[in-house]
């Protein structure tokens, strides 16, 4: 997803440390650290997944530097957009992000888990989320904050937990995660949201999701699907140079369209 020159850095990282990435086929260019966390296609697809209209209100939860609640911000005019990350350097980065690409975003620093007074006293459509994939007991990466923000410290169910507090009735909570622990995310959702839709992202055609896309609303009853899984990859293996992403992921990916739930 490309890189690109430019100015000061954000407070927290040298200027030497970050670059500027280009996201949804240069609609969004993103400052992020060479070495820290660095957002691919995940947040994207988290993106594209929310079904969010004009004039509605939107929390991320983890927002990093801020590459999934921007490219819906992208996607769809007129939100109200909000974020909170707890490493101060991210959220920073975040709101740089978004005055540099002509967005207007709150994002705040903070726990989820201990959630800043001004958001809990906030009710929001949608809530979004890419919680850290792998366990706590994983071993950390050299980089302080691509740990923080890849090994799980919150636990999953505090993720769904915090999201669901934050929607209004009958808003929508939608997630990205390993395909590994949907059964977690829907315990955690039992009894407080329906509705569940699942999409499955599959890296090629046969092979077994690695990956899952997860909406429910908020105290509906409605019941679950499974749906058809998105096939991320064209061909049995990478053949080459660049990408190789289907057309229906370049759709998202590139081109900014939304990801629907039928």
């Amino acid at each position: 997803m490309g890189s690109e020159g430019g100015d000061s850095p954000a407070p927290g990282f040298a200027e030497e440390a970050l670059s500027r990435d280009v996201f949804l086929g240069g609609q969004l260019a993103i400052w992020q650290p060479l070495r820290g966390y660095r957002a691919a296609t995940d947040p994207v697809l988290l993106a594209a997944a929310v079904a969010a209209r004009p004039g509605q209100a939107v929390l991320e939860l983890g927002c990093g530097a801020g590459v999934a609640l921007l490219a819906l911000g992208r996607r769809v005019p007129g939100l109200g957009l909000c974020g909170i990350e707890r490493q101060g350097e991210y959220a920073a980065l975040a709101r740089r992000n978004a005055a540099e690409n002509a967005l207007v975003a709150e994002v705040f620093t903070g726990d989820l888990a201990a959630m800043p007074a001004p958001l809990k006293a906030r009710r929001f459509d949608h809530v979004l989320a890419n919680p850290p994939y792998y366990p706590p007991r994983a071993p950390a990466a050299r980089d302080a904050g691509r740990a923080a923000a890849l090994r799980e410290e919150t636990p999953l169910a505090l993720w769904v937990e915090a999201g669901l507090r934050r929607l209004g009735d009958g808003g929508y909570l939608t997630m990205i995660h390993l395909a590994e622990r949907l059964p977690g995310i829907l315990a955690a959702l039992e009894g407080k949201a329906g509705d569940t839709r699942v999409r499955p992202l599959a890296p090629r055609e046969g092979r077994a999701a690695g990956r899952v896309l997860v909406q429910a609303r908020k105290g509906a009853r409605g019941p679950f699907r499974l749906l058809a899984p998105l096939v991320l990859h064209d061909g049995p293996a990478h053949a080459g140079d660049g990408d190789d992403f289907t057309d229906a992921a370049q759709a998202l990916l590139r081109g900014g369209a939304a990801l629907g739930w039928d």
